[in-house]
């Protein structure tokens, strides 16, 4: 980097350029949009057949090839701005010794060095003549102290004013120097494979992108607003919207993690930063899983142990399985979740299901989800799910599933008002019905999130009146709703417990909703309520155990027509139908369980 060029540098022009860039991804996520929100649901909604099939399979790659373009686009201007802002950090630099150098009578040459005039000390008869200096970068406090004393012996007291403007420009310009080595390589990087498939290397390597962007860019994210440090929903809310476009564009390309986890944001924003990641991760672990040696396919072998022979795990399986099983049976998992999201992706327009938005995302450890049905910005009725024991990533389908049903049947009895239902796996739910589920602190963990996001949902809302909102809890995700309740507000309209073994209240008053608004759900054979009221019922001054299904409790008890534990979302049961009503704001249209008897023992 010379000094010509770092003077003519105008960091305007390549902020321009990244908003060319910028305007590029936008009008690729436009088309991805109307691809997928329009188009394919039409097809689907409409058309059956192997021509209907075959062009969805096309416009499915055409939407990932605008997904990607605009993800790409979105890194390129955020480097772009970066490069520009380091840049001019330098430039302002040069810019400042040349000045300084000029006011003080001293001339800049083309490469850098500084010619001073002549000049004398004072008391000095003799005027010393004057001369050029060049500068020198990085010398060190040794090197410093040499100058500094050169300067003083010297007999024009111009020398060690020039010689000061000299390192100054030489500084400058090895700044800027180093900031093209440094983002050079990464804007390289940003270059796309010449075809128009994209794999799941290409979102691994664009993961890898955004990394590098990130590392480069870090002076630039730095200068950018900070999300406020465990700010409430609204909090987040008034950052976000006191960002610039280029501010917001840059948060969503470099920390799509963050902007996608923050309560408050509207849905649409959670839902691209959310979709970038779950891309990425997706490419990344199924590299990971590919990387890995199959299984051995002789898994299988008999042995003889005693009288009878035994079958038991070959030598090579379980030499296989103890170096790469746990890893294989995760990543799989894993992969299995975010197939699960992407199939509700996909599934949108079927039988007029709306688009999907994808609220949070994460798979470390168990993995989170929360997948809404519909905009829940826009929604009239909102309803939000939380699932409970062995609930994981790789599981999501099924509670996904759980919420497509409820919205059919809500959508169906809103008299024309919109709906979204929500599946929140946001905690870390139990994993094991006997050495976890017993324990409270899943649930009390769990349950801030919880409380933050029913308040995100208020923050984000757009509709012209407040929306309606039911919290539906199964199993354990009911001792979670009731946590939330019990340290906070439970920002809801009603509360749905379906196979509850205890909310840790003692009374459906102490849940956080108006009078008459807790509704339970306990079906035949389902044996989770008494065999959790002695861990998560709630107990008041009579010292008993008291769990939903109670009537001391006092919910509402819903009819149901399902059996066991997990059926109470089955289609087409009066047990999903009453659900559907509640979320729709029909609770005059509920069927109740008549009250018990109390006097059919003295008949």
């Amino acid at each position: 980097m010379d000094l010509a060029t770092l003077k003519a540098f105008k960091p305007s022009e390549y902020e321009e350029s990244g908003d060319g860039y910028r305007a590029t991804g936008d009008m690729a996520s436009a088309a991805k949009d109307t691809i997928d929100n329009q188009i394919c649901a039409g097809v689907r909604n409409q058309l059956e057949g192997e021509a209907a099939t075959a062009a969805l399979r096309e416009l499915q790659e055409l939407s990932k090839n605008f997904h990607y373009v605009q993800t790409e686009c979105g890194l390129a201007s955020a480097a772009l701005n970066g490069f520009a802002f380091d840049m001019a950090v330098a430039k302002q630099k040069l810019d400042a010794a040349i000045e300084d150098a000029r006011a003080d009578h001293c001339t800049v040459n083309a490469d850098g060095s500084v010619t001073y005039p002549a000049g004398k000390k004072p008391g000095d008869e003799k005027i010393a003549d004057g001369g050029t200096v060049t500068g020198s970068t990085g010398g060190g406090p040794t090197s410093d102290a040499l100058e500094r004393q050169a300067a003083n012996i010297h007999p024009n007291p111009n020398y060690g004013r020039a010689m000061g403007y000299a390192n100054r420009i030489a500084d400058a310009l090895k700044e800027a120097t180093d900031v093209d080595e440094k983002w050079a390589p990464k804007l390289r990087a940003l270059k796309a494979d010449d075809d128009l498939t994209v794999s799941k290397r290409d979102w691994a390597d664009a993961q890898s992108d955004m990394g590098g962007v990130r590392e480069a860019g870090k002076s630039y994210l730095d200068s950018l607003p900070e999300p406020p440090k465990d700010g409430s929903p609204k909090d987040n809310a008034s950052w976000w919207k006191g960002l610039s476009p280029e501010e917001q564009a840059a948060w969503l390309s470099l920390r799509p993690d963050t902007v996608g986890a923050l309560d408050g944001l509207s849905s649409t924003v959670r839902d691209e930063a959310n979709r970038v990641v779950l891309a990425e991760k997706q490419g990344e672990l199924q590299l990971k899983l590919d990387s890995i040696p199959k299984p051995p396919a002789n898994e299988w072998t008999w042995i003889n142990a005693g009288m009878y022979p035994s079958k038991v795990h070959t030598d090579e399986w379980m030499e296989w399985h103890n170096k790469y099983g746990d890893r294989y049976e995760q990543l799989n998992k894993s992969l299995k979740g975010m197939q699960s999201i992407q199939d509700r992706f996909d599934a949108t327009g079927v039988k007029g299901l709306p688009e999907a938005y994808l609220l949070g995302f994460s798979p470390e450890g168990n993995g989170r989800a929360i997948v809404a049905n519909g905009n829940p910005d826009t929604a009239d009725h909102q309803a939000v799910y939380v699932p409970g024991t062995t609930s994981n990533l790789g599981g999501i389908g099924g509670d996904i599933d759980r919420m497509v049903n409820v919205w059919n049947v809500a959508n169906d009895a809103a008299d024309g008002k919109s709906v979204s239902t929500i599946t929140w796996l946001g905690y870390d739910a139990p994993q094991n019905i006997v050495k976890d589920s017993p324990f409270s602190h899943y649930a009390n963990d769990g349950a801030p999130a919880f409380n933050r996001f029913m308040d995100g949902l208020d923050a984000s809302h757009t509709g012209d009146s407040e929306p309606h909102r039911t919290a539906i809890g199964h199993s354990y995700g009911t001792t979670l709703i009731g946590s939330a309740a019990r340290q906070g507000d439970l920002n809801a309209d009603d509360v749905i417990l379906a196979g509850s073994p205890g909310v840790q209240v003692a009374k459906a008053e102490q849940l956080d909703v108006p009078t008459g608004h807790v509704w339970n759900q306990e079906a035949d054979g389902d044996i989770v309520p008494d065999i959790g009221r002695y861990g998560h019922g709630g107990t008041d001054w009579d010292g008993l155990w008291t769990i939903p299904s109670d009537e001391r409790f006092g919910a509402n008890q819903m009819t149901t027509d399902t059996e066991g534990h997990s059926d109470y979302w089955k289609e087409n049961t009066e047990s999903l139908w009453n659900q559907g009503q509640v979320v729709a704001g029909h609770s005059d249209q509920v069927k109740l369980k008549p009250p018990p008897d109390h006097w059919a023992h003295v008949k």
